[in-house]
């Protein structure tokens, strides 16, 4: 006759892969919240140009990080030359 012991292993496995889908859809929920997970928007055949730049604009967190960086690099370089444009030669 089997125990109870034999059988807990199962009870336990079926509670961590619970939880494990529990942890997944929030995982997935939190990272729609913050925008990693958006797909961008198709342009419609008959849009205009204008509806068309508005939907391809980067739209997702990633895209803007690397928007903001480049941002940020264009600004150290003109700051460089402004420094160099200062001191006297």
């Amino acid at each position: 006759m089997r125990s109870h012991a034999g059988q807990r292993g199962w009870v336990g496995l079926l509670v961590v892969l619970l939880a494990l889908v529990v942890v997944g859809l929030l995982a997935k929920t939190a990272l729609k919240a913050y925008g990693v997970l958006d797909e961008p928007k198709q342009a419609k055949p008959g849009a205009t140009e204008v509806e068309q730049a508005a939907t391809i604009t980067p739209r997702n967190a990633l895209e803007r990080a690397k928007g903001v960086q480049d941002m940020v690099t264009q600004g150290a370089i003109e700051q460089q030359k402004r420094i160099d444009n200062a001191i006297p030669k």
